[in-house]
C-alpha cells in the first residue's frame, strides 16, 4: 500500500464540503476544515484553476463545484451497470439473512426482476431474473409505484378499474392501493404479505440514483414459516441498509446528507 499524500487529502476534504450543493466562501472553508488560511487559499486557487471549483459571479472568494467534477461524474455514471451493482448488493444482504433477495425495476404496471440471490434453505422462493409480475402484488412493485407522480399512477391504475389478483390477498382496489402507497412513502418500506405467492412474505426498500430518482427496489422474500414480527423488523432494517448502500454506489446522496433510519 502506498502512503496517502496529505495535500491531496486536504484538497479532497475541501471538495467534499460541497456535497450538500451549497456555495462556500474561502473563510467558511478555512473554518470548516481547520486548515491554515494560506493553505486553503493555495488549495482553492489550484482547484479553481483546474475547474474543480468555480467562483460565483461577482463574488471571487465564494465558490461552488466546477464543471470538471460534472464531467467526471458523468463518466462514472456511464460506467455503472445497475443489474451488476444490484447483484452485488443482493449478495451482501443474502449473506446476512440467508433468505432470497431480489432487485427489480418498474416497467409500466409490471416489475422486472434484474437480480436474484437464493437462500440456501430447502424451502425457498421460486423465481427468476427477467420474470415479470404485476407491480401492485409485490413488495418491490409497491415500493416503485410509491415513487410515481399521481398522473403516472393513474395511467397505470385508472381509479375506476379493478386490478388483477395473484392470490386472495392481492390488492384489487385502486383506492386501497393508493392508501397503502401513502403509508409506504411515510415508512420507507413496502411489504408483500402473501399477495404474489400464498406462502411467501417480503419486505422491500427503495434504490435511488445520483439524480435522486427511484430507479429500483431491493427485497427480502421469506416463506411464511420463517416470518415473524421480530424478523419482520430485522429484515426491514437489513434491506433498508442494503438499498442505502446500493444507492450510494449509484451516486445518491440524500437531502442534508443523512438517511432516515
Amino acid at each position: 500500500m502506498g502512503r496517502a499524500v496529505p495535500a491531496v487529502s486536504r484538497a479532497l476534504d475541501i471538495l467534499e464540503l460541497f456535497l450538500d450543493g451549497k456555495a462556500r466562501s474561502a473563510s467558511q472553508i478555512t473554518e470548516l476544515t481547520g486548515l491554515p488560511r494560506t493553505t486553503v487559499h493555495e488549495l482553492v486557487t489550484t482547484l479553481a484553476d483546474r475547474a474543480y471549483l468555480t467562483a460565483e459571479p461577482g463574488q471571487p472568494t465564494r465558490y461552488r463545484l466546477g464543471m470538471r467534477l460534472f464531467q467526471l461524474g458523468n463518466v462514472f455514471a456511464e460506467q455503472l451497470d445497475l443489474a451488476h451493482e444490484a447483484l452485488v448488493a443482493a449478495r451482501e444482504i443474502a449473506a446476512s439473512c440467508d433468505e432470497t433477495v431480489h432487485a427489480a425495476v418498474l416497467d409500466g404496471a409490471e416489475v422486472v426482476y434484474i437480480a436474484k440471490v437464493d437462500s440456501t434453505h430447502p424451502v425457498r422462493m421460486v423465481s427468476a431474473v427477467g420474470r415479470r409480475l404485476p407491480a401492485h402484488c409485490t413488495g418491490v412493485g409497491k415500493m416503485l409505484l410509491s415513487g410515481l407522480s399521481p398522473q403516472a399512477l393513474d395511467a397505470c391504475y385508472p381509479p375506476d378499474r379493478e386490478m388483477t389478483a395473484m392470490t386472495a390477498r392481492s390488492i384489487t382496489s385502486p383506492e386501497l392501493l393508493r392508501t397503502e402507497l401513502a403509508e409506504i412513502r411515510r415508512e420507507g418500506l413496502a411489504y408483500d404479505e402473501c399477495e404474489s405467492n400464498e406462502a411467501v412474505n417480503c419486505v422491500a426498500a427503495p434504490v435511488h440514483d445520483h439524480t435522486g430518482a427511484m430507479v429500483a427496489a431491493l427485497s427480502i422474500s421469506v416463506p411464511i414459516l420463517r416470518w415473524d414480527s421480530r424478523r419482520r423488523r430485522e429484515w426491514g432494517d437489513l434491506v433498508r441498509r442494503g438499498a442505502r448502500s446500493l444507492s450510494e454506489r449509484l451516486g445518491h446522496r440524500p437531502p442534508g446528507g443523512e438517511e432516515r433510519e
